[in-house]
């Protein structure tokens, strides 16, 4: 499609939280997303699970601006992500807009990436104060309510290399949340987790969803976790949806062959 035909705004009838209208991305010759369309609503919580290359995590990487797209545009409540409008057109976007259209999105990473040398509370505060301009008082109230909210309270004090890996991921929510996204991505959060300890992650983002009405896309490998915190599961094949429900029919009466197919293999790898 030509950049003329998608709309400078999402008008306020059909608006999700996030849209992938029409979204390619290819490195060369290779496509890792093909001619995507992919809604998320405002508050719902959608799981992607798919072999490896199937675009995955490509699509978390593309709304964290970490990646540029071939074609299509993505919005994020309404507004252009990958694009914006000068002079009634769509041109790439800018950094100053990358940067602006990033403080609603928030993102926690397998590998955790807290700071170091910085105690739990110190790295929830770090974004508010550096980034969104909090005093220091400001930032060290809001992140200990959410350390109470995950918590972690209690561990306020600690440094990483102290900390189990249950709770640096813990920490890690709190501190994406300590910059009041509307977007919540988590990509692969339960992968490095011991088993016994998925269970006290999963409960957390449960409550978050509850209290804090967040949109939540995560990206994960854990089936057991996917079907019992999602709203909707979207199985990705060849940089596509190919198919998609609530977790109950998807897992427990797939329609598409491929579906079947990698739904069997995981099994037989538990």
């Amino acid at each position: 499609m030509k950049m003329s035909s998608f709309p400078l705004e999402l008008s306020e009838g059909d608006r999700p939280m996030i849209r992938f209208m029409h979204v390619h991305k290819n490195y060369g010759h290779f496509s890792v997303i093909e001619d995507l369309n992919f809604d998320v609503a405002e508050g719902e919580t959608v799981s992607i699970i798919g072999p490896s290359g199937s675009g995955k995590t490509t699509v978390l990487r593309v709304l964290m601006t970490l990646e540029t797209i071939s074609g299509g545009v993505v919005y994020i409540d309404g507004k252009p992500l990958t694009h914006m409008a000068r002079n009634g057109v769509f041109v790439p976007a800018d950094e100053r807009h990358l940067r602006q259209m990033r403080s609603s999105i928030g993102m926690c990473f397998q590998h955790f990436n807290l700071f170091p040398h910085m105690t739990a509370l110190e790295n929830c505060m770090e974004g508010p104060v550096q980034v969104l301009g909090l005093s220091k008082r400001e930032a060290r109230d809001r992140c200990e309510d959410l350390l109470s909210l995950v918590g972690m309270i209690d561990k306020k004090d600690q440094h990483p290399s102290r900390l189990s890996g249950g709770q640096q991921q813990r920490v890690a929510i709190a501190r994406a949340l300590a910059m009041r996204p509307r977007v919540m991505l988590l990509d692969e959060v339960t992968s490095a987790l011991d088993p016994e300890v998925i269970g006290e992650v999963t409960n957390v983002i449960r409550k978050l969803v509850t209290e804090h009405k967040l949109t939540m896309l995560m990206v994960t490998h854990q089936m057991g976790f996917a079907r019992d915190i999602s709203d909707r599961v979207c199985f990705f094949y060849g940089g596509k949806i190919e198919e998609e429900g609530v977790p109950d029919v998807l897992f427990g009466n797939p329609r598409r062959e491929r579906t079947k197919h990698f739904l069997s293999a995981v099994k037989e790898a538990v």
